[in-house]
C-alpha cells in the first residue's frame, strides 16, 4: 500500500497487491452473485418445484458456513493466494457442469462446491486485506474491499435473473464460470502468506475473548436483521408495492457499500469503536421504518437507514476485530465475522418466518427493531472498556 505519510486522513492509494486482490474479489462475488437466483430458478423449472429451489440454496449456505470454519487451518497450511486460487475454482467449474443438467442431485453437488468456494473467498480476502495495509489505513482499506464484493451484489444479481429469461439458463452459468476462471489470473499477483503454525482454540473458541465477542454479537445482530429485509420486504408490502420493494432493497444495497467505505476512513481517524452504537441506532430504526409497509417514503427511508447502519456496522465491526487479533490469527477473525454474517441472516429468516405468521409482518418490523437495538449494550459495554 502506497503510504501517502502520516496524516490519516488523506485518501490512500492502493498498491498493485492491493488492486488485484479488490479486483478478484470483486470477480469472485460476481461469478457468485450471477447464479444466486437463477439456479432456484432452475430448480423449479426442471421439475423440483420449490422445495427443491429453497433445498438448493440451504445447501450452499451450509457449506458456506462449514467451510467458513475450516478456512483459517487451509490458510495456515497453504497460504492465501493458494487458498483463493481453490475458491475460484470451486466457484468456477462446477457451474459449467450445471448447464449440463437440472437434475436435482447434480444442482445439489455443485451448490455444495459452490458454497465452499465462497466460504474461502470471503474468509481469505478481507484478512489478507488486512494483512497487507499499514494499520493506520485498515478502516479505509476494508471499506474499499467492502466496496468491492458489495457492488456484485447490486449488479449481479439483477443481471443473472435477466440473462436467463432473455439469453437462457446456459448463458448464466458459463458466464459466472467465466468470470471466476478469469479472476484467477489475479492470483499470482497476491501474496501467500500463512497464518499462525501454532495452537488455536478454534474459530468459535474466540468468542471466549470479550474484545471479540461483542463485536460479533453486535455485528450477528444486524445479520438478523438483513436476513429478515431480504427475505420478507417483497413478501410483506401490498401486492400493488413490490416495485417499491424492490427500489428499497435497491436504496438498501447502495446505501450498504458506500456507508461501509465512509465508516472506514471516519474509523482510521477517529477510531472504529465511536461507530459501534450509531451504527446500530441507524439499522435498528431503519428496520423500525419499515413497519410502515403502506407507506412508500418511510419503506426507502427506512431501507436507507438500515443500509448505512449496516454498511457501518460491517466495517467497524471487522476492523475492531483485526485490532484485537495478532496478524497470524486475521484468518480466524475473519471467518468468525463471517460465521456471524451468514449464521445471523439464517437465523433471522427462520426466526421472523415463525413470527410473522401469527403476529403480521408489522409487529414482525417492529420486534426486529427491539432485537437489533439489544446491540447497544454490548456496544456501550465496548466502548466503555475501550475510551
Amino acid at each position: 500500500m502506497t503510504d501517502l505519510g502520516t496524516e490519516p486522513a488523506r485518501r490512500m492509494v492502493p498498491d498493485r497487491r492491493t488492486i488485484a486482490l479488490l479486483v478478484a474479489s470483486f470477480g469472485s462475488l460476481t461469478g457468485f452473485y450471477l447464479l444466486v437466483s437463477v439456479v432456484p430458478l432452475y430448480v423449479s423449472a426442471g421439475g423440483a418445484g420449490d422445495a427443491g429451489a429453497g433445498l438448493s440454496t440451504g445447501v450452499m449456505m451450509a457449506a458456506t458456513v462449514l467451510m467458513e470454519l475450516a478456512v483459517p487451518a487451509v490458510l495456515r497450511r497453504y497460504g492465501y493466494r493458494t487458498g483463493i486460487a481453490a475458491g475460484l475454482l470451486l466457484l468456477g467449474v462446477p457451474s459449467i457442469a450445471l448447464a449440463v443438467s437440472s437434475a436435482l442431485p447434480l444442482v445439489l453437488a455443485t451448490c455444495v462446491a459452490r458454497g465452499a468456494g465462497l466460504g474461502i473467498v470471503v474468509v481469505a480476502g478481507p484478512a489478507l486485506m488486512a494483512d497487507m495495509v499499514p494499520e493506520r489505513r485498515r478502516g479505509e482499506a476494508l471499506g474499499l474491499y467492502g466496496v468491492a464484493v458489495g457492488v456484485p451484489a447490486v449488479v449481479a444479481l439483477p443481471l443473472g435473473v435477466w440473462l436467463s429469461t432473455n439469453l437462457g439458463y446456459g448463458t448464466v452459468f458459463i458466464a459466472g464460470a467465466a468470470v471466476s476462471l478469469v479472476t484467477l489470473a489475479l492470483v499470482p499477483g497476491l501474496p501467500n502468506a500463512r497464518g499462525s503454525t501454532g495452537h488455536e482454540t478454534g474459530v468459535l473458541g474466540g468468542l471466549r475473548d470479550g474484545g471479540l465477542a461483542r463485536p460479533t454479537l453486535i455485528f450477528a445482530a444486524t445479520t438478523l436483521a438483513a436476513g429478515i429485509v431480504l427475505t420478507f420486504l417483497p413478501l410483506a408490502v401490498p401486492a400493488g408495492a413490490r416495485g417499491t420493494a424492490a427500489l428499497a432493497l435497491l436504496v438498501q444495497a447502495a446505501a450498504m457499500p458506500i456507508a461501509r467505505w465512509l465508516a472506514g476512513r471516519y474509523g482510521d481517524r477517529h477510531g472504529p469503536g465511536r461507530l459501534l452504537v450509531p451504527s446500530v441506532v441507524a439499522a435498528a430504526a431503519g428496520t423500525a421504518g419499515l413497519a410502515w409497509l403502506d407507506n412508500p417514503y418511510a419503506l426507502l427511508v427506512g431501507a436507507a437507514l438500515f443500509g448505512a447502519g449496516f454498511g457501518a456496522a460491517q466495517n467497524a465491526t471487522l476492523t475492531l476485530m483485526f485490532q484485537r487479533t495478532p496478524k497470524q490469527e486475521f484468518g480466524r477473525a475473519s471467518a468468525l465475522w463471517n460465521f456471524a454474517w451468514d449464521g445471523g441472516m439464517g437465523i433471522g429468516a427462520v426466526g421472523f418466518g415463525l413470527v410473522a405468521g401469527r403476529a403480521g409482518y408489522t409487529t414482525g418490523f417492529v420486534l426486529t427493531a427491539a432485537v437489533l437495538a439489544t446491540a447497544l449494550i454490548p456496544a456501550l459495554i465496548d466502548r466503555r472498556r475501550t475510551s
